[in-house]
Protein backbone atom coordinates (compact mmCIF):
# COMPACT_ATOMS: atom_id res chain seq x y z
CA UNK A 1 0.00 0.00 0.00
CA UNK A 2 2.93 2.23 0.80
CA UNK A 3 4.59 1.93 -2.64
CA UNK A 4 1.15 2.51 -4.47
CA UNK A 5 0.43 6.01 -2.36
CA UNK A 6 4.05 6.64 -3.11
CA UNK A 7 3.72 6.39 -6.67
CA UNK A 8 0.72 8.25 -6.93
CA UNK A 9 1.78 11.09 -4.86
CA UNK A 10 4.94 11.27 -7.35
CA UNK A 11 2.95 11.10 -10.25
CA UNK A 12 0.85 14.42 -8.96
CA UNK A 13 4.47 15.59 -7.88
CA UNK A 14 6.24 15.02 -11.17
CA UNK A 15 2.95 16.38 -13.03
CA UNK A 16 2.37 19.42 -11.26
CA UNK A 17 6.31 20.12 -11.53
CA UNK A 18 6.28 19.46 -15.34
CA UNK A 19 3.49 21.92 -16.08
CA UNK A 20 5.04 24.85 -13.70
CA UNK A 21 8.16 24.23 -16.03
CA UNK A 22 6.49 24.63 -19.31
CA UNK A 23 7.03 28.31 -18.54
CA UNK A 24 10.41 27.87 -20.07
CA UNK A 25 12.89 29.40 -18.11
CA UNK A 26 16.16 27.23 -16.59
CA UNK A 27 15.44 28.27 -13.07
CA UNK A 28 11.88 26.77 -13.22
CA UNK A 29 12.91 23.59 -14.72
CA UNK A 30 15.46 23.53 -12.17
CA UNK A 31 13.06 24.17 -8.98
CA UNK A 32 10.86 21.34 -11.05
CA UNK A 33 13.61 18.73 -10.99
CA UNK A 34 15.00 19.65 -7.45
CA UNK A 35 10.95 19.46 -6.24
CA UNK A 36 10.63 15.72 -7.71
CA UNK A 37 13.69 14.96 -6.24
CA UNK A 38 13.26 16.02 -2.98
CA UNK A 39 9.60 14.96 -2.86
CA UNK A 40 11.25 11.25 -3.47
CA UNK A 41 13.77 11.43 -0.87
CA UNK A 42 10.51 12.78 1.59
CA UNK A 43 7.78 10.47 0.71
CA UNK A 44 10.16 7.27 0.82
CA UNK A 45 10.97 8.22 4.50
CA UNK A 46 8.27 9.06 5.31
CA UNK A 47 5.95 6.52 4.01
CA UNK A 48 7.30 3.29 5.10
CA UNK A 49 10.83 3.14 7.89
CA UNK A 50 11.43 -0.45 6.17
CA UNK A 51 14.97 0.42 5.03
CA UNK A 52 14.47 -1.89 1.49
CA UNK A 53 11.16 -0.40 1.33
CA UNK A 54 12.29 2.86 1.35
CA UNK A 55 15.47 2.25 -1.27
CA UNK A 56 12.52 0.51 -3.81
CA UNK A 57 10.59 3.82 -3.22
CA UNK A 58 13.71 6.14 -4.09
CA UNK A 59 14.87 4.12 -6.88
CA UNK A 60 11.32 4.60 -8.55
CA UNK A 61 11.42 8.03 -7.79
CA UNK A 62 15.07 8.91 -8.94
CA UNK A 63 15.02 6.56 -12.02
CA UNK A 64 11.51 6.94 -13.06
CA UNK A 65 9.40 10.26 -12.03
CA UNK A 66 13.17 12.23 -11.82
CA UNK A 67 14.47 10.69 -14.76
CA UNK A 68 11.24 11.49 -16.42
CA UNK A 69 11.14 15.34 -15.52
CA UNK A 70 14.50 15.73 -16.73
CA UNK A 71 13.39 14.36 -20.10
CA UNK A 72 10.60 17.04 -20.42
CA UNK A 73 12.46 19.82 -19.31
CA UNK A 74 14.88 19.41 -21.77
CA UNK A 75 11.90 18.90 -24.44
CA UNK A 76 10.46 22.50 -22.95
CA UNK A 77 13.78 24.52 -22.55
CA UNK A 78 15.32 23.24 -26.33
CA UNK A 79 14.11 25.73 -28.49
CA UNK A 80 14.81 28.70 -25.92
CA UNK A 81 17.74 27.77 -24.08
CA UNK A 82 19.57 24.64 -25.82
CA UNK A 83 22.73 24.46 -23.10
CA UNK A 84 20.32 23.84 -20.31
CA UNK A 85 18.43 21.54 -22.39
CA UNK A 86 21.22 19.67 -22.98
CA UNK A 87 22.28 19.58 -19.26
CA UNK A 88 18.70 18.11 -18.73
CA UNK A 89 19.22 15.49 -20.98
CA UNK A 90 22.36 14.95 -19.39
CA UNK A 91 20.80 14.52 -16.08
CA UNK A 92 18.32 11.89 -17.93
CA UNK A 93 21.33 9.61 -19.01
CA UNK A 94 23.15 9.58 -16.34
CA UNK A 95 19.89 8.45 -14.58
CA UNK A 96 18.68 6.00 -16.92
CA UNK A 97 22.65 4.93 -17.43
CA UNK A 98 22.67 4.11 -13.45
CA UNK A 99 19.10 2.54 -14.18
CA UNK A 100 20.93 0.28 -16.72
CA UNK A 101 24.03 -0.86 -14.98
CA UNK A 102 22.28 -1.64 -11.76
CA UNK A 103 19.17 -3.30 -12.28
CA UNK A 104 20.17 -5.07 -15.99
CA UNK A 105 24.12 -5.52 -15.81
CA UNK A 106 25.63 -5.51 -12.48
CA UNK A 107 23.35 -8.32 -11.04
CA UNK A 108 24.56 -10.90 -13.57
CA UNK A 109 27.84 -9.49 -13.91
CA UNK A 110 29.60 -12.10 -11.79
CA UNK A 111 33.36 -11.31 -10.50
CA UNK A 112 35.45 -14.12 -9.27
CA UNK A 113 37.57 -13.54 -6.30
CA UNK A 114 40.65 -15.35 -5.63
CA UNK A 115 42.63 -15.51 -2.17
CA UNK A 116 45.59 -17.28 -0.96
CA UNK A 117 46.46 -18.08 2.58
CA UNK A 118 49.31 -19.70 3.87
CA UNK A 119 49.65 -21.71 6.98
CA UNK A 120 51.81 -24.37 8.65
CA UNK A 121 49.11 -25.66 9.91
CA UNK A 122 48.79 -27.82 6.18
CA UNK A 123 51.10 -29.87 4.65
CA UNK A 124 49.49 -30.07 1.08
CA UNK A 125 47.73 -27.51 -0.49
CA UNK A 126 43.68 -26.83 -0.58
CA UNK A 127 41.35 -25.20 -2.36
CA UNK A 128 37.93 -23.99 -1.00
CA UNK A 129 35.08 -22.18 -2.76
CA UNK A 130 32.81 -19.97 -1.17
CA UNK A 131 29.05 -19.41 -2.09
CA UNK A 132 26.76 -17.15 -0.44
CA UNK A 133 23.38 -15.71 -1.04
CA UNK A 134 22.35 -17.08 -4.06
CA UNK A 135 18.88 -15.71 -2.91
CA UNK A 136 16.96 -16.34 -6.28
CA UNK A 137 13.67 -16.14 -7.03
CA UNK A 138 14.26 -17.70 -10.77
CA UNK A 139 16.52 -20.65 -11.42
CA UNK A 140 17.91 -19.76 -15.00
CA UNK A 141 21.12 -19.52 -16.89
CA UNK A 142 22.86 -17.58 -14.34
CA UNK A 143 22.07 -19.61 -11.56
CA UNK A 144 23.66 -22.66 -13.63
CA UNK A 145 26.97 -20.76 -14.74
CA UNK A 146 27.66 -20.21 -11.30
CA UNK A 147 27.13 -24.26 -10.21
CA UNK A 148 29.09 -25.28 -13.49
CA UNK A 149 31.95 -22.66 -12.68
CA UNK A 150 32.15 -23.82 -9.23
CA UNK A 151 32.02 -27.43 -10.48
CA UNK A 152 34.83 -26.18 -13.17
CA UNK A 153 37.42 -25.22 -10.59
CA UNK A 154 37.03 -28.70 -8.98
CA UNK A 155 37.88 -27.25 -4.98
CA UNK A 156 38.21 -29.71 -2.41
CA UNK A 157 35.96 -28.07 -0.13
CA UNK A 158 32.62 -26.13 -0.69
CA UNK A 159 30.70 -24.09 1.68
CA UNK A 160 27.51 -22.83 0.85
CA UNK A 161 26.68 -19.72 3.46
CA UNK A 162 22.97 -19.63 3.70
CA UNK A 163 19.97 -17.96 1.66
CA UNK A 164 19.12 -19.96 -1.37
CA UNK A 165 15.93 -19.14 -2.80
CA UNK A 166 13.62 -15.90 -1.89
CA UNK A 167 9.86 -16.46 -2.63
CA UNK A 168 7.07 -16.31 0.75
CA UNK A 169 4.56 -18.11 -1.56
CA UNK A 170 4.79 -21.38 -0.24
CA UNK A 171 3.98 -23.34 -3.68
CA UNK A 172 6.68 -20.88 -5.47
CA UNK A 173 9.05 -21.73 -3.14
CA UNK A 174 8.73 -25.45 -3.32
CA UNK A 175 9.07 -24.89 -7.34
CA UNK A 176 12.62 -23.14 -6.81
CA UNK A 177 13.65 -25.57 -4.31
CA UNK A 178 12.98 -28.66 -6.63
CA UNK A 179 14.35 -26.50 -9.13
CA UNK A 180 17.76 -25.91 -7.38
CA UNK A 181 17.98 -29.40 -6.06
CA UNK A 182 17.78 -30.41 -10.12
CA UNK A 183 20.55 -27.80 -10.79
CA UNK A 184 23.18 -29.35 -8.14
CA UNK A 185 22.29 -33.07 -9.70
CA UNK A 186 22.56 -31.75 -13.24
CA UNK A 187 25.73 -30.11 -12.71
CA UNK A 188 27.42 -32.71 -10.40
CA UNK A 189 27.90 -30.24 -7.61
CA UNK A 190 30.69 -32.23 -4.73
CA UNK A 191 33.85 -32.13 -3.29
CA UNK A 192 36.46 -34.54 -1.54
CA UNK A 193 36.30 -32.82 1.93
CA UNK A 194 32.29 -32.65 0.92
CA UNK A 195 29.92 -29.75 0.62
CA UNK A 196 28.19 -28.26 3.07
CA UNK A 197 25.20 -25.78 3.48
CA UNK A 198 24.20 -23.46 6.71
CA UNK A 199 21.10 -21.32 6.65
CA UNK A 200 20.22 -18.05 6.23
CA UNK A 201 18.01 -15.63 7.60
CA UNK A 202 15.20 -15.67 4.32
CA UNK A 203 15.49 -19.34 4.15
CA UNK A 204 11.81 -20.84 5.73
CA UNK A 205 11.40 -23.76 7.92
CA UNK A 206 11.55 -25.92 4.84
CA UNK A 207 15.10 -24.97 3.51
CA UNK A 208 16.63 -28.59 3.78
CA UNK A 209 14.67 -29.60 0.89
CA UNK A 210 16.66 -27.19 -1.42
CA UNK A 211 19.05 -30.55 -0.96
CA UNK A 212 17.24 -33.57 -0.50
CA UNK A 213 19.21 -36.34 -2.54
CA UNK A 214 21.88 -34.45 -3.21
CA UNK A 215 25.46 -34.32 -2.25
CA UNK A 216 25.33 -31.70 0.03
CA UNK A 217 25.62 -31.90 3.93
CA UNK A 218 22.83 -29.72 5.44
CA UNK A 219 23.82 -28.18 8.98
CA UNK A 220 20.71 -26.74 10.97
CA UNK A 221 22.64 -26.39 14.23
CA UNK A 222 26.13 -25.77 15.14
CA UNK A 223 28.64 -28.67 14.45
CA UNK A 224 31.90 -29.14 13.92
CA UNK A 225 33.07 -31.80 11.25
CA UNK A 226 36.91 -33.31 10.88
CA UNK A 227 37.87 -32.89 7.17
CA UNK A 228 41.42 -34.44 7.43
CA UNK A 229 43.56 -31.26 8.06
CA UNK A 230 40.56 -29.39 8.50
CA UNK A 231 38.37 -28.63 11.18
CA UNK A 232 34.78 -26.87 9.76
CA UNK A 233 32.88 -25.76 12.20
CA UNK A 234 28.72 -24.81 10.54
CA UNK A 235 27.22 -22.08 12.72
CA UNK A 236 23.22 -22.58 13.23
CA UNK A 237 21.47 -19.03 11.55
CA UNK A 238 20.98 -17.47 15.50
CA UNK A 239 24.64 -18.14 15.93
CA UNK A 240 25.78 -16.90 13.21
CA UNK A 241 24.07 -13.08 14.28
CA UNK A 242 25.63 -13.57 17.58
CA UNK A 243 28.20 -11.00 18.62
CA UNK A 244 29.37 -12.96 21.82
CA UNK A 245 29.50 -16.14 20.26
CA UNK A 246 32.73 -18.21 21.59
CA UNK A 247 34.06 -20.73 19.64
CA UNK A 248 37.51 -22.29 20.92
CA UNK A 249 41.18 -22.96 18.51
CA UNK A 250 41.84 -26.43 17.83
CA UNK A 251 45.26 -28.24 17.12
CA UNK A 252 44.57 -28.15 13.13
CA UNK A 253 43.41 -25.29 10.64
CA UNK A 254 39.65 -24.39 11.59
CA UNK A 255 37.19 -22.73 9.40
CA UNK A 256 33.99 -21.61 10.49
CA UNK A 257 31.14 -21.20 8.30
CA UNK A 258 28.26 -18.61 8.92
CA UNK A 259 25.33 -16.32 7.34
CA UNK A 260 25.78 -13.35 8.55
CA UNK A 261 29.16 -12.36 9.71
CA UNK A 262 28.23 -11.02 13.55
CA UNK A 263 29.87 -13.91 15.25
CA UNK A 264 33.42 -12.69 13.98
CA UNK A 265 32.71 -10.04 16.97
CA UNK A 266 32.66 -12.48 19.58
CA UNK A 267 35.30 -14.84 20.78
CA UNK A 268 35.84 -17.00 17.63
CA UNK A 269 39.14 -18.75 17.44
CA UNK A 270 38.78 -20.16 14.04
CA UNK A 271 41.47 -19.32 11.35
CA UNK A 272 39.39 -18.53 9.06
CA UNK A 273 36.34 -16.95 9.41
CA UNK A 274 33.02 -17.35 6.33
CA UNK A 275 30.11 -14.97 5.80
CA UNK A 276 27.95 -13.94 3.60
CA UNK A 277 24.28 -12.02 4.42
CA UNK A 278 25.34 -8.30 3.54
CA UNK A 279 25.70 -8.66 -0.18
CA UNK A 280 28.30 -5.91 0.26
CA UNK A 281 25.69 -3.18 0.74
CA UNK A 282 24.34 -4.27 -2.87
CA UNK A 283 24.47 -0.68 -3.32
CA UNK A 284 27.62 0.68 -2.79
CA UNK A 285 28.83 4.88 -3.42
CA UNK A 286 32.59 5.82 -4.60
CA UNK A 287 34.17 6.66 -1.25
CA UNK A 288 31.31 5.97 0.65
CA UNK A 289 30.95 2.34 0.27
CA UNK A 290 27.66 0.18 1.41
CA UNK A 291 24.50 2.48 2.24
CA UNK A 292 22.93 -0.74 4.21
CA UNK A 293 25.04 -3.66 5.54
CA UNK A 294 22.09 -5.25 7.74
CA UNK A 295 25.31 -6.11 10.01
CA UNK A 296 26.51 -5.23 13.03
CA UNK A 297 30.25 -5.37 11.93
CA UNK A 298 31.97 -2.47 11.00
CA UNK A 299 30.72 -1.13 7.10
CA UNK A 300 34.60 -1.92 5.93
CA UNK A 301 33.76 -5.73 6.92
CA UNK A 302 30.71 -5.84 4.69
CA UNK A 303 32.50 -7.37 1.65
CA UNK A 304 36.27 -8.85 1.43
CA UNK A 305 38.71 -9.61 3.69
CA UNK A 306 39.57 -8.61 7.33
CA UNK A 307 42.95 -9.26 9.34
CA UNK A 308 41.23 -10.09 12.99
CA UNK A 309 44.63 -10.62 14.12
CA UNK A 310 46.12 -13.40 16.09
CA UNK A 311 46.53 -15.02 12.80
CA UNK A 312 42.25 -14.85 12.06
CA UNK A 313 41.07 -13.64 9.02
CA UNK A 314 36.93 -13.17 8.16
CA UNK A 315 36.24 -13.14 4.74
CA UNK A 316 32.43 -12.04 3.53
CA UNK A 317 31.54 -12.70 0.41
CA UNK A 318 29.01 -10.01 -1.53
CA UNK A 319 27.35 -13.03 -2.84
CA UNK A 320 25.78 -14.40 -5.33
CA UNK A 321 22.13 -12.94 -6.01
CA UNK A 322 20.36 -9.92 -4.83
CA UNK A 323 17.28 -9.38 -1.82
CA UNK A 324 14.04 -9.89 -3.14
CA UNK A 325 10.23 -8.41 -2.22
CA UNK A 326 10.36 -5.06 -1.48
CA UNK A 327 13.87 -4.75 -1.95
CA UNK A 328 14.36 -2.81 -5.48
CA UNK A 329 16.44 -5.75 -7.76
CA UNK A 330 19.24 -3.94 -8.77
CA UNK A 331 23.29 -4.23 -7.32
CA UNK A 332 25.21 -0.54 -7.86
CA UNK A 333 29.17 -0.39 -7.50
CA UNK A 334 28.75 -4.04 -5.96
CA UNK A 335 29.01 -6.70 -8.46
CA UNK A 336 27.95 -10.58 -7.66
CA UNK A 337 31.08 -12.36 -6.11
CA UNK A 338 31.99 -16.31 -5.95
CA UNK A 339 34.96 -16.61 -3.80
CA UNK A 340 37.77 -18.98 -4.48
CA UNK A 341 40.67 -19.34 -1.22
CA UNK A 342 43.82 -21.21 -1.94
CA UNK A 343 44.84 -22.89 1.33
CA UNK A 344 49.32 -23.31 1.09
CA UNK A 345 51.26 -25.21 3.77
CA UNK A 346 54.15 -22.71 4.55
Amino acid sequence: MSLILFNVAMAVVTITAIWSARRGRPAVCLLAKFSVAAAALLLAAGLTDEAFAAMRCLAYGWFGFLAATCAACGVILWRSHRRWAAGCFACFALLEGVAIDGFWIEPHWLEVTRVKISTPKLSRPLKVALLADLQTDEIGEYERSVMERIVAEQPDLVLLAGDYVQDWNERRRRRLQQELRELLNDCGLSAPLGVYAVRGNVDGGDWESCFTDTEVIVVGRTRSFDAGELTITCLSMRDSFSPRLSVPAGDRFQIVLGHCPNFALGDVRGDLLLAGHCHGGQVRLPGIGPLITHSRVPRSWAAGITELGAGRMLIVSRGIGMERGVAPPLRFWCRPELVFIELAPG
